[in-house]
């Protein structure tokens, strides 16, 4: 297997990376070894359609997916830039809700759903709410269903505080992506935030191996997928 993975290896070692820690490298390099062009991606709580975005790398390599980005500011440049996409102006969760909370922070990367994070954030890392909007929220299920009936390969989470929710409403017996990309650290201004072990453990629960963590985000793959790889 690991001459298999040093044969995938490319050449280029200065290629272009859009996320914060060069997440979306990583991500290229598993695809590449799953020998998986194109990629179908849900990108959840995308904020910028490029900067710091985990997705735009896939989307210029010939990828498409589904932007779910609640702030309309941000879904609106999305639908824009980025026109093979869908962007979808909503929140994800593991029911249907119409008008929930949707906390607009001073620093809008760290916008969230979550009360108890907002309220975290202005007493710990000089934040402030901004404007609280009232935002349709769906399943993951609804979205998949409507568009990614041919599959889905990647998903990115970004959502403040809402991770284990949404984690948990994927019915990944049904629709298994090969690569989730979490964020596992909790913001703050020093850089002394925790990391969401609930999270990390939950993935390994559901067979999912962490295949790289950059303190910020965790990758995971299917094991068996990835396990599997020198069988095929």
């Amino acid at each position: 297997m690991l001459a298999f993975i040093k044969k995938m290896l490319s050449p280029h070692t200065s290629e272009l990376s859009f996320s914060q820690c060069g997440e979306d490298r990583i991500v290229k390099f598993v695809f590449d070894v799953l020998r998986i062009q194109h990629t179908k991606y849900l990108d959840i709580g995308s904020h910028h359609p490029r900067r710091w975005n985990n997705t735009y790398l896939s989307y210029l390599s010939g990828g498409s997916g589904v932007l779910v980005e609640p702030n309309p500011h941000w879904c609106s440049l999305i639908r824009k830039e980025r026109p093979r996409d869908v962007c979808l102006a909503a929140g994800l969760a593991g029911e249907a809700l119409s008008a929930v909370p949707f906390y607009i922070m001073k620093s809008d990367a760290l916008c969230t759903f979550s009360r108890r994070e907002a309220e975290r954030m202005v007493a710990e890392c000089d934040e402030e709410i901004r404007e609280v909007k009232e935002i349709e929220v769906l399943t993951p299920d609804a979205i998949l269903s409507t568009h990614f009936k041919g599959g889905l390969n990647y998903v990115s989470l970004d959502v403040e505080g809402w991770e284990m929710e949404i984690l948990e409403a994927f019915d990944l017996k049904r629709n298994r992506p090969e690569v989730f990309c979490v964020e596992t650290l909790s913001y703050a201004v020093d850089g002394s935030g925790k990391k969401s072990l609930g999270v990390i453990e939950f993935m390994k629960q559901q067979e999912y191996m962490v295949f790289a963590d950059t303190h910020i985000n965790t990758i995971f793959v299917d094991r068996s997928c990835w396990e599997n790889l020198g069988r095929s």
